[in-house]
């Protein structure tokens, strides 16, 4: 995988193509991090997330919506989202490691896959799907 750093971010746009935001690879107490950048907020993802997903993608074998919730909100079940905080994933549970800002798995992860060659990613105004390629 490509390593992007601060000084030289990955530049990606939401799937519905109406935001911009950086994403690039850190470490965190000994721990591969995405720090991903959206305005003046950040975000922090476990970078273990892009292996992990496109390995479920590959299994799921079709198309899934992203389903993209914050923290507080439900995911709904069967969706990009709702994986990225289950119980039953990889990791047993929140790739987004930021306390409050934990969500939105399904909004900024699949560019980041888009851009690595991992997905393809719909770009609808609404109800965007992803499959691994």
């Amino acid at each position: 995988m490509e390593r992007r750093t601060k000084e030289n971010p990955w530049k990606l746009k939401t799937p519905p193509l109406s935001s911009e935001y950086e994403m690039y690879l850190d470490e965190k107490d000994g721990v591969e991090i995405i720090v991903c950048t959206v305005g003046k907020t950040v975000l922090y993802y476990d970078a273990r997330i892009i292996k992990d997903l496109h390995t479920m993608l590959k299994d799921h074998g079709d198309w899934m919506l992203l389903g993209s919730k914050d923290e507080k909100a439900e995911a709904k079940e069967g969706t990009v989202e709702f994986w990225g905080r289950s119980l039953e994933n990889p990791i047993g549970g929140w790739y987004g490691l930021k306390k409050g800002l934990r969500g939105r798995v399904g909004m900024y992860i699949p560019p980041l896959m888009e851009a690595l060659g991992l997905a393809e990613v719909e770009h609808n105004k609404r109800n965007n799907r992803m499959k691994a390629i």
